[in-house]
């Protein structure tokens, strides 16, 4: 399992290498449409469709990113047409990620179905589009916030091991626990700090304050996020989203946090940092 596990993340790495470095922005919206659509399908799964139905799901998400995709992004990045759009499809998924959700989770339940698989747009469409938008901001953007993700899984992760007593939501997720997410929390700021330079020209730096609080609000919806596709799993009784990776299951499984916070940093390369340099 392990030695499987392995070697589909060295095939992930260097698929995700190739792509970033060999294909033009265009390219690069095709294959992130259909990434997110076999999410989508996965998602259609989640949510109880007939297997004919999750199919439907993930043909409409392939459709709708690509021609969200070629409506919002040119050769050089986010058109002008595209600014408002984009900026209220990602605050609209920012209110559904830090309210909608967490009210869901506290509940201990969620619609099902069709209405469920519809939620999944908003899931899947915002942080597809958000995805194309930092790749076309630049390489360096793209992997340092997209790193924002990953260093929290594993700041949280080993600090929930070796300090971990109080359960997070134990109904959801056993093994998460407060001491993982304030061990997240403190590893993101300090990762923070250090690409600040790297991301901003001095004259663009964004003021302390505000940076810190966009790396809580990143911490806090990748924690949300893992924990939504925890509860989804759990309430349809199954382990992965699926088993298109082997050793890793699902897309949806490798995706969860980002499809949360991606649209945040949309939103912020938008509106609060404009001057991230590419």
């Amino acid at each position: 399992m392990l030695k499987q596990r392995v070697l589909t993340a060295i095939a992930l790495l260097a698929g995700l290498y190739a792509a970033l470095t060999l294909l033009d922005l265009t390219a690069w919206g095709w294959l992130v449409a259909v990434i997110l659509g076999l999410a989508g399908w996965e998602w259609g799964r989640l949510s109880g469709l007939a297997p004919g139905g999750a199919i439907g799901s993930g043909l409409i998400t392939f459709l709708l990113v690509a021609a969200a995709a070629a409506f919002a992004f040119g050769p050089a990045g986010v058109l002008p047409q595209a600014m408002r759009p984009l900026s209220a499809l990602h605050a609209l998924a920012i209110v559904f990620w830090l309210i909608v959700v967490p009210v869901w989770m506290w509940r201990g339940g969620r619609p099902s179905g069709f209405w469920m698989a519809l939620t999944g747009l908003v899931v899947l469409l915002p942080p597809a589009l958000a995805l194309i938008q930092l790749r076309a901001q630049g390489l360096v953007p793209l992997l340092l916030l997209m790193a924002v993700v990953w260093i929290a899984d594993i700041a949280a992760y080993f600090t929930g091991r070796a300090f971990g007593r109080h359960k997070l939501a134990p109904a959801i997720s056993p093994g998460k626990t407060w001491e993982g997410a304030f061990g997240a929390v403190i590893a993101v700021q300090c990762y923070g700090l250090a690409i600040k330079p790297l991301l901003f020209a001095e004259a663009d730096m964004p003021a302390w304050l505000v940076w810190s609080v966009i790396l809580l609000l990143l911490t806090a919806v990748s924690i949300v996020g893992d924990l939504f596709e925890s509860m989804m799993k759990r309430q349809a009784g199954i382990k992965d989203s699926s088993q298109l990776l082997p050793g890793h299951g699902g897309v949806l499984d490798r995706v969860d946090s980002l499809t949360a916070t991606l649209p945040l940093i949309g939103f912020a390369l938008l509106n609060l940092l404009p001057g991230a340099q590419t």
